[in-house]
């Protein structure tokens, strides 16, 4: 399972959240500690909101804790609001393209979790992609595909009712490709305004996710960073 977390709040270096913390999200690349997946080092990503109404996004196949760009790049980029992502491959290529989070417009997405078998159902969940947003799909993850139907079934007017819409349909879809087949769903989403956060599960297994409260920010994560977990809930 992949790692990721997001930050909203007052601005920081993102190397404040990457790097920093004992049990960082780079740190998580190579052991994490929530996760039956040790090692997420099959690509990565950040996206960052600046003074652009549109995001700014560095994602590539090396591992996160081997990219030297990485670090010279969260030492220096400053922003109140910002996503991060170690992935760890379920079955697609690992390419710059399948690398979280994903873009488009003034949104950003990154996931983690399970949808089914994705061999089994991915004709169905690509349907749900309207064709004015189809053209905006560059890779072949699941994670991709549920991202632009979300944002085809109103996330501008209503993003939680959209993502539930959907999840709705996919749960069904993978239901029916078999009865053993499961929807593990924990994923941000953000407007560069707002940012959403989601967990969701077809059974009593969903994916881990923490999130952290300070008042003038809000850190949430797939694993507590630190062991202080007083101010994770």
């Amino acid at each position: 399972m992949c790692r990721w977390l997001t930050y909203c709040g007052d601005p920081i270096y993102l190397d404040k959240v990457l790097f920093e913390p004992r049990n960082s999200l780079i740190s998580q690349s190579l052991r994490a500690r929530h996760s039956h997946v040790t090692t997420n080092g099959d690509g990565f990503g950040i996206g960052w909101y600046g003074e652009r109404p549109t995001p700014g996004v560095y994602r590539d196949i090396l591992p996160a804790w081997n990219d030297q760009n990485l670090k010279s790049l969260a030492h220096q980029i400053r922003s109140g609001l910002f996503l991060a992502h170690v992935r760890a491959s379920t079955g697609t290529a690992t390419s710059r393209a399948n690398c979280h989070p994903f873009a488009h417009g003034k949104w950003l997405f990154m996931h983690n979790g399970q949808i089914g078998d994705w061999s089994l159902i991915r004709r169905k969940v690509e349907e749900l992609i309207p064709d004015s947003y189809y053209n905006a799909r560059l890779g072949t993850t699941h994670s991709e595909a549920v991202f632009l139907a979300i944002l085809g079934a109103g996330a501008d007017r209503d993003v939680v009712g959209a993502t539930s819409r959907v999840l709705a349909i996919v749960a069904e879809i993978v239901r029916a490709s078999g009865p053993h087949e499961r929807v593990r769903f924990t994923a941000a989403l953000s407007d560069g305004k707002r940012m959403f956060a989601f967990r969701f599960a077809t059974d009593d297994t969903a994916t881990s996710l923490y999130y952290s409260d300070a008042g003038d920010h809000v850190v949430v994560v797939s694993e507590p960073l630190d062991q202080d977990r007083s101010h994770w809930k």
